[in-house]
């Protein structure tokens, strides 16, 4: 019996040392676990920190995989048309209208610069209030730089702020909320640069029309929305083989002797956008008649039918000045013509018929003043 009960101390204390060995090595690899770890998750922090100094924020899961997920990071991309450059700075999460690419070039330096963040909340706006529309708010300080609240009518808020932050630079800040509006029409991406303000400073106009490319020169249709200017190119494509450059807009510019079309980022519902510079041929002024009828406009008429598709600030004085002087240079240079017309054939030849005649005019005109100089010049021989 003692016997007996010695053994069941002795099985009892063996079973005891078991344990608390079991427990030792349990514990020690519960250190090992942890340190590990600890060591991983403090890597993790590590390159969390490093990252978070590239614009890269670096998340830790519990299976000790890191999540990276890219933020705050900028991309650079400069842009032409004519002979304004213009760079953009902005978050790659930024989509840029598809045509925007035509005019992308590979320049050291631009004309100006913009930067875009994405934001929740607009930030405040500050200065005198030049302008109140229902999607468009200006303000200027008293620097003499302006800013923006944008907006599209029938919504709430603005959904951008474009602010001038120096001579050649701008911040544009773009509502999170109104991302894909942006990606999708053009119109509303180009309408944050303010790019109308940057060219009243150089030789430049904005025009809406139908650029087209006829014979080498450009033939530019103006006239306001629903005339029928993509109507009337489409006619000449189809009967004489022109090719439009541009549905909706064209950059004019004037070196101190030719006007010069160019292509704009900007082409409406016409779908039609090429970056091509041409020298200006013709502007032709439409109107729906049911009798077709063309003929070239004098320079008083063609400045009034011009003026009003003319993109302009017109709150802004001195840029306004210059964009008049540059339009009476235009009308007085370019040969403007007004069209009444269907949608035919006979419209396409009724036009060509007058540009025929006209260009007969000054081919005789010509000539009659290069024989007066000949017999003036043989006179003094």
């Amino acid at each position: 019996m003692q016997l007996q009960l010695s053994l069941q101390v002795i099985i009892r204390e063996k079973r005891g040392k078991v344990k608390e060995k079991k427990e030792r090595k349990g514990s020690k690899k519960l250190q090992v676990t942890l340190h590990k770890r600890s060591k991983q998750l403090t890597e993790h922090l590590f390159f969390a920190i490093i990252n978070a100094e590239k614009g890269i924020v670096t998340r830790c899961v519990e299976n000790g995989r890191l999540q990276r997920k890219k933020r705050g990071v900028f991309m650079e991309k400069t842009f032409q048309t004519g002979s304004f450059s213009f760079r953009l700075r902005f978050p790659e999460e930024l989509v840029l209208p598809a045509d925007m690419e035509k005019f992308a070039v590979e320049k050291e330096s631009a004309d100006y610069t913009y930067t875009i963040t994405i934001v929740d909340t607009l930030p405040e706006v500050e200065g005198e209030l030049l302008v109140n529309r229902v999607d468009l708010q200006v303000f200027r300080n008293g620097e003499g730089l302006e800013s923006r609240l944008i907006g599209v009518k029938g919504e709430e808020r603005p959904y951008a702020l474009y602010r001038e932050t120096a001579q050649k630079h701008a911040q544009v800040f773009v509502g999170r909320w109104y991302l894909d509006g942006v990606a999708k029409y053009e119109v509303v991406f180009l309408s944050l640069l303010a790019l109308e303000r940057r060219l009243s400073e150089r030789p430049c106009l904005i025009l809406h029309c139908a650029y087209l490319e006829y014979q080498g020169k450009a033939m530019l249709f103006s006239a306001p929305s629903g005339t029928g200017k993509t109507t009337q190119a489409g006619l000449w494509e189809q009967y004489r083989g022109s090719r439009t450059v541009n549905g909706d807009k064209a950059l004019l510019e004037y070196d101190g002797k030719t006007w010069t079309a160019n292509g704009w980022p900007v082409c409406g519902t016409s779908e039609v956008c090429e970056n091509k510079k041409l020298p200006i041929g013709c502007i032709v002024m439409l109107s729906q008649a049911k009798l077709n009828q063309a003929w070239r406009l004098r320079p008083a008429e063609a400045f009034t039918s011009l003026y009003g598709q003319i993109t302009m600030n017109r709150w802004e004085r001195e840029g306004l000045v210059k964009n008049l002087d540059l339009l009476e240079r235009l009308v007085g240079k370019v040969p403007i013509y007004h069209l009444a017309c269907d949608i035919s054939e006979d419209a396409v030849k009724t036009l060509e018929q007058e540009l025929m005649r006209d260009s007969s005019e000054e081919a005789a005109a010509a000539a009659f003043l290069q024989k007066n100089a000949m017999r003036k010049m043989e006179k003094k021989a």
